[in-house]
């Protein structure tokens, strides 16, 4: 029900753009430039997927594109406004709404090969809220086009900029998902492991990508974008280092947040009831930091 109301919420917000696009034959389709500076406001509606600790594929996981459960992709949405000089350089101003998950169950039909990440069998998911602030560069508009000379439709382009996002890891328990953060599952603020800190969830992080932008009339822009987010964290999916004495979770937390955290820090006997965990076990890696992406299709109306 949520991600149906979500999506018609978006649906809305694209109806002036569908709209105008309905009526597009009223507009020349002629592109031609006539001044140095355009506004644009648009919304985008696309895929959100992570890169994290779990999941992944066979073997101790592979690098980047290859690590990718195409399966855990989660819709996404945005809404923006854009400031173009010449149509060759723009800046944009985004705000973004998408979820993020991966699981170690997925690598059930490799799981001889991953050294003991299908049996670790955690999973997590995260709603992420985020705003950027970004550049444009659109190499096709960097020629110097004389006035009402037709502009080219297709436009390659890269991107790049800052962002703050907020995001909170959860997992699943009984039907009921559990916020990770609170329970310390790898010793957060425990004296016992001073260098491990409460992660924080409102983070900048960098996002970088490239797209294409099709040019439908003189008012309308339709556009492509992948655009990967370079975080400073490891902590998106709540793992990254050791298993730790589990008897800290009752010495340290509420005794209500302590059973929780017995029971979502460590769930591999859930696969396994005869396993025994031990003390400093690798969890995650941390020598890499997570990180997300979205794909998303936009259609932007100039004024």
């Amino acid at each position: 029900m949520k991600r149906t109301a979500f999506a018609v919420s978006i649906f809305m917000l694209l109806l002036p753009a569908i709209n105008i696009i309905a009526q597009s034959s009223r507009f020349p389709d002629d592109l031609y430039y006539t001044k140095p500076v355009t506004l644009e406001i648009g919304a985008s509606l696309g895929l959100m997927n992570c890169l994290t600790d779990l999941g992944g594929g066979k073997g101790s996981g592979k690098n980047f594109i290859k690590d990718i459960n195409v399966a855990n992709s989660e819709p996404a949405a945005s809404i923006y406004f854009s400031t173009a000089y010449k149509n060759a350089l723009v800046l944009r101003s985004e705000m973004t709404w998408g979820i993020v998950k991966a699981s170690d169950k997925v690598l059930k039909d490799v799981k001889e090969s991953t050294l003991g990440r299908y049996e670790r069998n955690l999973s997590f998911r995260s709603s992420i809220f985020e705003l950027t602030l970004m550049g444009e560069i659109h190499p096709r508009y960097f020629k110097k086009y004389l006035p009402y000379e037709k502009l080219p439709r297709l436009s390659p382009y890269l991107t790049g900029g800052i962002g703050y996002f907020i995001f909170n890891p959860q997992a699943r328990l009984n039907g009921v998902w559990v916020d990770l953060r609170p329970l310390s599952t790898e010793g957060q603020n425990f004296p016992e492991y001073p260098g491990r800190k409460f992660y924080k969830l409102k983070q900048i992080n960098f996002p970088v990508g490239a797209g294409f932008r099709y040019k439908l009339t003189t008012f309308i822009n339709f556009s492509t974008e992948v655009v990967y987010r370079i975080l400073n964290t490891d902590y998106l999916d709540d793992v990254s280092t050791t298993y730790i004495d589990k008897s800290l979770f009752q010495k340290y937390l509420r005794p209500d947040l302590a059973n929780l955290a017995l029971l979502l820090y460590d769930r591999q006997k859930e696969l396994n009831p005869t396993h025994t965990t031990n003390l400093n076990d690798i969890r995650g890696n941390p020598k890499k930091n997570d990180a997300y992406f979205s794909l998303n299709f936009k259609v932007g109306i100039l004024f």
